[in-house]
């Protein structure tokens, strides 16, 4: 006849079974824990002398980028964003990471972005997504690949403006009233904010920003077609220096973090380590007394 154990007496008997680790398994923990304190402590090094490398080709690119700002305007806070003076057809081009390891500087800006898709659906508007980053299509796809246009990936680091202008001939293949850059601004080695940069078609002759400008041949639209290009583009190459720095920062951050958890746990076992150690060696002096007295007996 055929007999079954119920799970509840299989739960008890594993937790009968289980016992505290032993000298060799809590050997074994605590080298392999070190591993990993020096491990994250080269990639802490690493991003380090990457971020310096960031944060010099991005103080470059301000002073190129800065003629853009009167035609843009500044950028806008993600989490704040209003969504009210949007066109009718926009495209969000998102940019994130291709590598992990940095933070939460991925899943801020994707939770940001799927509000803002929210804010627009909730207004009538259209939006489309454009990735930029492993990181971030593997996350909106799942809710949100209905809307993806196209996305670039395993992009060459140091990031140039010959890559942002073949990027920015990706985003014009559709027509939008505008397209929106959510990116990283970087602010500290500590501190980056999710933030949006506007750029609409400066295609009117009749603009005010345009008056201070002679367009030659007059009025010519594939001339101002050239300048929004040119703009976007510009804006793209600032945009993606900006999350670079903001990427290694947060990488750097991440693996201080992971090496000061790593270094606590290190000392929690060698804690328990020692305790087991000395456990072993009482319980060794005890059996040598007690047989020493049994002898005597």
């Amino acid at each position: 006849m055929r007999s079954f154990q119920s799970p509840l007496v299989s739960r008890r008997a594993w937790q009968q079974v289980r016992g505290m680790a032993t000298e060799k398994q809590l050997k074994e923990r605590m080298v392999g824990t070190k591993n990993i304190e020096k491990i994250t402590k080269s990639m802490k090094m690493v991003s380090a002398a990457k971020l310096r490398g960031d944060q010099n080709r991005l103080a470059a690119a301000i002073p190129f980028a800065k003629w853009t700002s009167p035609i843009t305007g500044p950028e806008v806070d993600l989490e704040t964003l209003d969504v009210s003076n949007f066109p009718a057809k926009n495209l969000f081009v998102v940019m994130t990471t291709d590598k992990g390891l940095c933070g939460g500087v991925n899943t801020i800006l994707t939770r940001m972005t799927r509000a803002a898709v929210s804010k627009l659906d909730a207004d009538g508007k259209k939006v489309d997504l454009f990735i930029l980053g492993e990181k971030g299509r593997a996350q909106m796809r799942r809710t949100h690949g209905d809307r993806y246009i196209g996305s670039a990936t395993d992009r060459l680091m140091p990031y140039t403006f010959e890559l942002a202008t073949a990027l920015t001939q990706e985003v014009l293949n559709g027509e939008y009233d505008a397209v929106h850059l959510l990116y990283n601004k970087f602010k500290s080695a500590i501190v980056y904010i999710p933030s949006v940069k506007s750029v609409t078609p400066l295609l009117d002759p009749a603009s005010p920003f345009l008056f201070n400008f002679a367009v030659e041949p007059d009025n010519d639209p594939e001339t101002l077609q050239n300048f929004y290009e040119y703009t976007l583009a510009t804006k793209v190459y600032h945009s993606l220096l900006d999350n670079a720095t903001s990427e290694q920062s947060s990488r750097m951050s991440a693996m201080e973090n992971a090496s000061k958890n790593a270094g606590e746990m290190l000392g929690k076992l060698n804690l328990q380590y020692n305790r087991a150690r000395q456990a072993r060696i009482t319980t060794e002096l005890i059996e040598i007394i007690s047989g020493a007295s049994a002898l005597k007996g």
